[in-house]
C-alpha cells in the first residue's frame, strides 16, 4: 500500500465496539495495524477483536469507560503495554442520545456529554503524551462533527465537539516540533446503530439528508478511509487540519 499503508503501525482506537469506530479499526487492521479496541461493552469489543483476528493482526480488547479519568488513563497504558507502543490515537468515543432546546436543557446533560465527547479524548490524550512526545513520531485523529460549527437541539454536543476542534489545533502547534501530527474529522450524516431510527424510515431519512448536496448518508467505512490517510505517511505534512467528510453539507 505504499505511503498509505500501516505495515507495523499500533493503533489505539476508542468507541471501536461498533460504528465508525468499529469501521476504523477494522481499516487499520486490513492496513496492517495491530489495534488496542477500547469501549465500555467487552462483549462487543471481542466480537471486533476476532474480526481484527481475521485479517491477521493483532487485537487488544480493552474495556473502559472513558468519562472516567482515571478509567480512560489506565486504558492508555494498558494499550502501551499490551501493544508494546503507540502510534495512532483515534479519539471516536462520543455521542448524544437526546435533542432538546437548550432553554430546556438540563445542566446534569451538559456535563455528561462535555465529559463522553470532549473530556474523554481530551484525557487520552493527556495520558498518551509522554509517550508520544518522547518517542518523537505519533498521528493523533480526534473524531468530531459537523455539529462542531453548530447543531440547534445539540447544544452540548455542538460545544463538545467545537471544543474537540479547538483542542486539535492547538495540540497540533504544540506537539509539531516532536513529530506529533494531530488532526480531526468532522463526519456529517452517517448511517450507524445509534441513528437508526433516522435512516431506516424512508420519509425521515429522504429529510434528513435534504440538505446534502450528494443526497445520501455516509457509511461508516467512508469515514474509516480518511483516517487511514490521516493514520499513514501518505498525510505526512499534514497536521492541526480539520477534514469535514459530509456529502457536500458544509459547501453550502
Amino acid at each position: 500500500m505504499g505511503a498509505f499503508g500501516l505495515d507495523g503501525r499500533k493503533a489505539l482506537v476508542t468507541g471501536a465496539s461498533k460504528g465508525i469506530g468499529r469501521a476504523i479499526a477494522l481499516a487499520y487492521a486490513e492496513a496492517g495495524a495491530d489495534v488496542a479496541l477500547v469501549s465500555r461493552s467487552a462483549e462487543a469489543l471481542s466480537e471486533v477483536a476476532k474480526e481484527v483476528e481475521a485479517l491477521g493482526r493483532q487485537a487488544l480488547v480493552i474495556p473502559a469507560d472513558l468519562t472516567d479519568r482515571e478509567a480512560a488513563a489506565a486504558s492508555v497504558q494498558a494499550a502501551i503495554e499490551g501493544l508494546g507502543h503507540v502510534d495512532i490515537v483515534v479519539n471516536n468515543a462520543g455521542g448524544s442520545n437526546f435533542l432538546v432546546e437548550f432553554k430546556d436543557l438540563r445542566l446534569s446533560g451538559w456535563d455528561k456529554l462535555m465529559r463522553l465527547n470532549l473530556d474523554s479524548a481530551m484525557t487520552v490524550c493527556h495520558a498518551i503524551a509522554p509517550h508520544l512526545l518522547e518517542r518523537r513520531t505519533g498521528s493523533v485523529i480526534n473524531v468530531a462533527s459537523v455539529a462542531a460549527l453548530g447543531a440547534p437541539l445539540l447544544a452540548p454536543y455542538a460545544a463538545a465537539k467545537a471544543g474537540l476542534v479547538a483542542l486539535t489545533k492547538t495540540l497540533a502547534v504544540e506537539w509539531a516540533g516532536a513529530g506529533v501530527r494531530v488532526n480531526a474529522l468532522c463526519p456529517g450524516w452517517t448511517a450507524t446503530d445509534l441513528n437508526r431510527n433516522l435512516w431506516e424510515d424512508e420519509p425521515t431519512s429522504a429529510s434528513t439528508v435534504a440538505g446534502v448536496p450528494m443526497r445520501r448518508w455516509g457509511t461508516p467505512e467512508e469515514m474509516a478511509h480518511p483516517a487511514v490517510f490521516l493514520a499513514s505517511d501518505a498525510s505526512a505534512y499534514m497536521t492541526g487540519q480539520i477534514l469535514f467528510i459530509d456529502g457536500g453539507a458544509t459547501a453550502i
